[in-house]
């Protein structure tokens, strides 16, 4: 979003009424003092010492608002406070993914499929598609229009609220998992590489066994992560544990190891991928309020269907990095033959 700003400054010839702090994100109007800052949520409790240089905030937009969980928008409309001569508002910008989603659920009740606007009291939806936006490519829009999935099309090209039939997991809730990292006493971790197209994905869990539960715990999801970049993320979420890598980059592995990660690889092999996907539908699976990637992915990932629309049992190679890191994480639960014998590098 920063980037997107400042392009725009510079695009409109504007860059010299405005200072750009490239360092600690935020851009203040040379004219008037009055500043746009740039924050994430990965802890919402850092929100609640955030002020402007001049004023009090008055808006506050959220891009990708369906990766933000409840809890945290509750707290940034805790932020719009004070006396000021503007309306306060916030805005929440995303593609609309299910209609399970929280956003769904708090705001939409009154809307259509076919509806382009909404407004009622001090609250409007605006609905734009692929076709109100002038900068796409013609490959970006032919990609859009010859979309076959259903549940894609329907997103990403129509623009509407999406319901999957052929979820592959129905096993899943999302609950406050703070106790249960109190008392956890053991963790299992698991870790799919990824950078420019798919995101490297981190995921630490806690297994119940007699319960057949699964918590998770915490996850990292993010593109343009380098190895070592990655070791610091992964060092910071589970200090010396060991954890279970995708075994198709031994180079990435190696590298962790050389960094003082105790990685491990996978060991995969003839259907690994619904063998574990088959192991992990018999479990129970608590997902924490602050993991919203991994509870997008159990969301949206999903079985191919024939062109009459039935299950075929093959996954689609869609929102699947956490999962996919979730799976080689219990490959020793999943098929006891292989279980891990670990010796941790102090």
């Amino acid at each position: 979003m920063f980037n997107e700003i400042t392009k725009a400054i510079d695009a409109m010839n504007l860059l010299h009424l405005f200072k750009i702090n490239r360092s600690d994100l935020y851009i203040t109007c040379i004219a008037n003092d009055m500043q746009i800052l740039f924050l994430g949520l990965d802890d919402p409790e850092k929100i609640k010492s955030v002020t402007p240089k001049k004023g009090i905030i008055t808006a506050i937009w959220c891009e990708e608002a369906t990766e933000m969980e409840y809890t945290a928008f509750k707290q940034l409309d805790k932020r719009l406070r004070g006396e000021s001569s503007v309306q306060k508002r916030i805005i929440l910008s995303f593609n609309p993914v299910l209609k399970s989603h929280w956003i769904f659920q708090e705001f939409f009740k009154m809307w259509q499929e076919d509806d382009t606007y909404l407004s009622y009291d001090d609250f409007s939806i605006i609905k734009t598609t692929y076709k109100d936006n002038k900068f796409l490519a013609p490959d970006d829009i032919k990609a859009l229009e010859n979309e076959t999935d259903k549940y894609y099309h329907d997103v990403y090209t129509l623009g509407n609220w999406g319901i999957l039939g052929s979820v592959i997991f129905k096993n899943y809730s999302q609950q406050d998992c703070r106790e249960i990292i109190k008392v956890a006493d053991k963790f299992k971790n698991g870790c799919d590489f990824g950078f420019s197209n798919d995101p490297a994905a981190v995921i630490r869990t806690y297994y119940d066994k007699t319960r057949k539960t699964i918590y998770i715990l915490d996850e990292y999801y993010k593109t343009d992560t380098t190895n070592d970049k990655l070791a610091t993320i992964i060092k910071k979420m589970i200090g010396f544990e060991y954890i279970i890598c995708d075994s198709s980059e031994p180079k990435s592995i190696k590298e962790l190891k050389n960094i003082g990660i105790n990685a491990l690889p996978a060991k995969k092999g003839k259907d690994s991928i619904n063998h574990g996907i088959q192991w992990l539908q018999q479990q129970k699976i608590i997902i924490h309020t602050t993991c919203t990637n991994s509870l997008n992915e159990f969301q949206q990932y999903k079985w191919k269907e024939d062109k009459f629309g039935n299950a075929l049992p093959v996954p689609v190679d869609k929102f699947n990095h956490l999962i996919d890191a979730l799976r080689y994480t219990y490959e020793d639960e999943s098929t006891p033959s292989r279980r891990i014998i670990v010796k941790a590098n102090i």
